[in-house]
């Protein structure tokens, strides 16, 4: 599978500013409340939200602020989040997806389009760039934190696991499964002593689009800070790729 996926564009999450790590603990609580309210608050019969435990520890999320988010999803006067998906064009054709879950639709579906007209993007219909994109799991390992492992050893434990492909670049191994089988090959790698660095569902470019104008560029980098910095957004997706990667 050639490209990059997702983690290509969040290398440096590990230096995020305190500000931006108070940004990541509030996605992440969003997603235990919709997680909590759609498949209960026990870990231990909810799957989805024991990977989400995972997720949160492993963004040094502290596990006072995940019990509390546990407990407040369970509550009957606990927010209720809606998962809306818009969908658009960002310069130059930029195939961008952006996963919100908001409790106000109108607040987040004006600011996502303000987002895409200010700088140089169109929001489109459902659809008209979904398409362009896979859904897989990703899972992502450093090679820093993996310094023993062969390559060659990984890559067969991975698809004996049911892993559909591997790509090593110079930081990472990264590993792509079907959505449906990202946390079981995760468990089993980890059974095997890898150490994982995320395991997160990921949308990867079919085909990808490199701007080469600097307003494009500026305004694209601009586009993605802005969304990513809403607390409505819970993921964006694109396909650009740097002239550099």
């Amino acid at each position: 599978m050639s490209g990059h996926s997702k983690w290509n564009n969040i290398k440096n999450k590990k230096e995020k500013t305190d500000a931006q790590k108070g940004k990541v603990f509030t996605k992440i609580g969003k997603e235990i409340a919709i997680c909590v309210r759609e498949g209960g608050g026990d870990p231990n019969t909810n799957g989805k939200l024991r990977e989400l435990i995972a997720k949160a520890k492993s963004n040094n999320v502290p596990n006072d602020n995940i019990e509390r988010a546990i407990k407040k999803a369970m509550g009957a006067d606990s927010v209720q989040y809606e998962e809306i998906t818009y969908e658009g064009y960002g310069p130059s054709g930029v195939a961008v997806i952006v996963e919100t879950a908001t409790d106000s639709r109108n607040r987040t579906a004006s600011d996502v389009r303000h987002f895409f007209d200010k700088y140089g993007g169109n929001l489109g219909a459902t659809g008209c760039v979904s398409y362009m994109f896979d859904d897989r799991g990703v899972i992502v390992l450093l090679k820093e934190d993996n310094e023993d492992v062969e390559e060659d050893a990984l890559m067969e434990a991975a698809l004996e696991a049911g892993a559909e492909d591997f790509a090593s670049s110079e930081e990472t191994y990264e590993i792509f499964t079907q959505v449906d089988d990202l946390y079981a090959v995760k468990e089993e790698l980890e059974k095997l002593g890898y150490k994982i660095e995320s395991a997160e569902e990921d949308k990867i470019p079919q085909t990808y689009v490199t701007l080469t104008n600097e307003d494009d560029i500026k305004n694209m980098t601009k586009l993605l800070e802005m969304l990513d910095d809403s607390d409505d957004v819970q993921n964006v997706f694109h396909n650009w790729e740097n002239a550099d990667e």
